[in-house]
């Protein structure tokens, strides 16, 4: 997995995605002037061997782009880390920094794209670009349940699961709490923990939490 880390974060496959992630780094945000932003595609966070992987959409701008780790320094990363560390899938309720000393317990957190995109939204062939990263990760991981945060990272976690062998036709439908049996997998669904979502209260802290605690009990549970 440290290989694997290391060659994500050495990439440079999709140009307009290395372009926007260093002229953010370069630019930086007001708040940020005095820090050093990471500026690269951004590796999978925790226990190489959990049972449990934890899938969002791709780093923000100026969240893991900044930081250099998966959902830490933006408003998302603090209302996941929150929610996992009460579901005792986090050390600490908070994520601001890649010292700040948080360990996850049981899980793994990836991305489907490892670049801050522009606007949040990678194309398809950027999204295709980053799927062996996924699925090598998958196949050093093993996971018995991968939780998909979004619709975007559900489809990502179907594509590789198609890709390592397993079946997905018919295709599961994403929906908050959907839970399809993939193969040897349980693909479980979960609303994005985006300042869009958590605002207008699509999701809440209290339904953040009784799905990262389903999928935990699940990854956790006897066979």
């Amino acid at each position: 997995m440290d290989r694997l880390d290391a060659e994500i974060t050495a990439c440079r496959r999709c140009p307009r995605l290395v372009e926007w992630r260093e002229r953010v780094a370069a630019e930086k945000r007001r708040a940020f002037m005095d820090e050093v932003y990471w500026g690269r595609p951004v590796p999978g966070f925790g226990p190489a061997d959990a049972p449990l992987l934890i899938v969002g959409l791709a780093p923000a701008a100026h969240g893991a782009n900044r930081t250099g780790r998966v959902f830490t320094g933006d408003r998302s990363g603090d209302v996941l880390t929150a929610a996992m560390h009460a579901v005792g899938l986090a050390s600490q309720p908070t994520s601001t920094h890649r010292d700040d000393g948080l360990e996850l317990v049981g899980c793994r957190l990836a991305a489907a794209v490892r670049c801050a995109p522009p606007g949040n939204a990678p194309t398809p062939g950027e999204r295709a670009a980053c799927q062996p990263f996924l699925v090598r990760e998958l196949e050093i991981q093993a996971p018995r349940v991968i939780l998909a945060l979004g619709g975007i990272a559900w489809d990502a976690a179907l594509r590789v699961l198609a890709q390592t062998g397993r079946r997905t036709r018919p295709k599961p439908r994403f929906g908050h709490g959907a839970e399809a049996q993939v193969g040897d997998v349980l693909l479980v669904g979960c609303y994005h923990p985006s300042q869009q979502n958590t605002f207008t209260g699509r999701l809440t802290p209290a339904m953040l939490e009784t799905v990262l605690a389903r999928a935990g009990d699940l990854a956790a549970a006897p066979r």
